[in-house]
């Protein structure tokens, strides 16, 4: 059940509290409340979660979880010039917005859920959301804490987590994605929707955990991925050298062929990279 906001237009908001988004920060406020609110009711049934928003600046995506009916939300932002903003926003909603002031590389989020399934709605400051992004992933135990992630990337950032093998796209995100969770691209968004107004498109992500994904140590699938692609024009067997140890029987013990490329390689492939360099470790 939808509700009315009661609180002032975005801008004047803005305007009263003297904000402005900053650079050094990743900010990009989003004014426009209906896209706010199409973003919201994207995330699904609000009612029986509690939804964590990272980087909410003066509260836009906020007021539209809250308004399309979210019984709580933790909204974690960094930026002290806004929370002040945001404690207006929970007064206009009682009870029912958490603020913390940090920053959510290092908020445990389990610790804030009240027994509730957990899913993250966020238009994620652009200096952090794959390093937030990729600890999601890497989440333990599994299942993770979160139900669904419905995340603001740029445009170029979230082809990277839906492209398929043998894609220009395909690289070190889209293994870490595809191994614990599937993604899909929900909608675009107009540089024209921010303020101030960013150089590229955006797109609505939303990515859902797969209940088992292969087993593999996300570390580790981490460390082999970024060897991999980090020369990713060359064969395995020159761009895993990185890696230490004998770089032939690592490919070898994952069924791979030395000559092939990182761009070819299945996420199947990189777990049982990862899978080989977790076991030569262990029995050294």
């Amino acid at each position: 059940m939808t509700e009315t906001d009661p609180l002032p237009p975005l801008r004047e908001v803005i305007r009263a509290h003297g904000l402005s988004a900053r650079k050094s920060l990743g900010q990009n406020f989003l004014l426009d409340l209906n896209l706010t609110r199409r973003i919201a009711r994207s995330a699904g049934d609000l009612s029986d979660v509690t939804v964590v928003e990272v980087g909410p600046g003066p509260g836009g995506l906020t007021r539209a979880l809250l308004m399309e009916g979210a019984t709580k939300v933790v909204a974690i932002e960094r930026d002290r010039r806004c929370i002040e903003a945001l404690e207006e926003v929970a007064a206009a909603y009682p009870g029912r917005l958490e603020l913390i002031e940090g920053d959510a590389l290092a908020v445990d989020m389990t610790a804030h859920l009240d027994g509730r399934p957990g899913v993250v709605v966020a238009n994620l400051p652009y200096n952090v959301g794959t390093a937030l992004l990729v600890g999601w992933l890497e989440s333990e135990p599994w299942p993770p804490w979160w139900q669904s992630l419905t995340l603001m990337f740029q445009r170029e950032v979230a082809e990277r987590l839906v492209a398929a093998p043998s894609t220009s796209a395909y690289g070190r995100l889209g293994v870490l994605t595809g191994w614990r969770a599937e993604a899909r691209i929900l909608f675009d968004v107009t540089p024209k929707a921010f303020t101030p107004p960013p150089k590229v498109w955006s797109s609505v992500v939303q990515l859902t955990p797969r209940a088992e994904p292969l087993a593999c140590d996300g570390k580790t699938l981490s460390r082999v991925t970024a060897a991999a692609f980090g020369q990713r024009r060359k064969m395995l067997r020159q761009s895993l050298k990185s890696l230490g140890g004998d770089t032939a029987a690592l490919i070898a013990a994952a069924g791979l062929e030395p000559t092939e490329r990182a761009e070819n390689v299945s996420v199947e492939g990189f777990v049982a990279l990862a899978r080989a360099v977790t076991a030569a470790t262990n029995t050294k």
